[in-house]
């Protein structure tokens, strides 16, 4: 699994960020600060750092310049200093790219999503890869698998899977899924439908409701995703 680290003094911007990307598959650490930034660089790999340019303890450019040091791992900007001035200095020494505030979320994914590529965090030999038995799921490429042979979900389907699968071998509610789904679709699904999507998805990915390898229903309450990873290709 993918995993970034957002440096931000904000927690409802970091939170919210942290929230929407786990839904894309991503994993995330948080820091406050760029003392603890620091500390978490240190002692974890990230595939890239979303930074803000203004710290408690100093600046975005000060820990981006300290990261150039010993990495080339991708950094977006996060900050609300629109000005040419800023956005050209956290170019030029060594950001991506460099996002103002107030921004969409779904542009911030995309733009996470771009950066990665023209890292080559998703070519054919480094893309992300979730393996469960004959199933694989390219989480930056929204594309599923079995027995290498392409499935066509519809976007529900699809983030109805990657809720399952980050929420492994733990029971959700069927409550607790609509509210997920809604929060990353925006798309209205009442009670009836998610037994509908659940069931499609089923049919999709080979799963037997008798004896499930991936969906197990857990009566009264909802479901829960058992599948046994094989690999994580990054």
């Amino acid at each position: 699994m993918l995993k970034l680290l957002i440096v931000e003094d904000d927690s409802t911007i970091s939170f919210g960020i942290k929230y929407a990307l786990e839904q894309e598959g991503f994993s995330i650490d948080i820091s406050k600060d760029l003392s603890s930034g620091k500390e978490k660089i240190s002692s974890n790999e990230y595939s890239m750092i979303l930074l803000d340019v203004t710290l408690p303890d100093g600046t975005g450019y000060e820990l981006c310049q300290y990261i150039r040091g010993f990495s080339q791992v991708p950094i977006i900007f996060l900050t609300a200093c629109d000005e040419e001035v800023n956005i050209v200095m956290g170019l030029d020494i060594g950001g991506d790219d460099y996002i103002t505030k107030p921004f969409r979320i779904r542009e911030l994914i995309s733009r996470i999503k771009a950066v990665l590529r023209r890292k080559g965090n998703t070519s054919e030999e480094n893309k992300k890869i979730l393996k469960f038995g004959d199933l694989s799921i390219y989480t930056l490429e929204a594309r599923v698998y079995k027995n290498d042979k392409e499935i066509f979900l519809t976007s529900v389907e699809y983030k109805l899977l990657l809720i399952l699968i980050q929420n492994k071998n733990t029971v959700l509610s069927r409550t607790q899924i609509l509210e997920k789904l809604w929060d990353v679709t925006y798309d209205f699904v009442n009670d009836n439908t998610l037994t509908v999507y659940i069931k499609r998805l089923r049919e999709k990915i080979g799963d037997d409701l008798c004896e499930p390898i991936y969906i197990e229903t857990v009566r009264g309450i909802g479901y829960k995703w058992i599948g046994s990873e094989n690999s994580v290709s990054i």
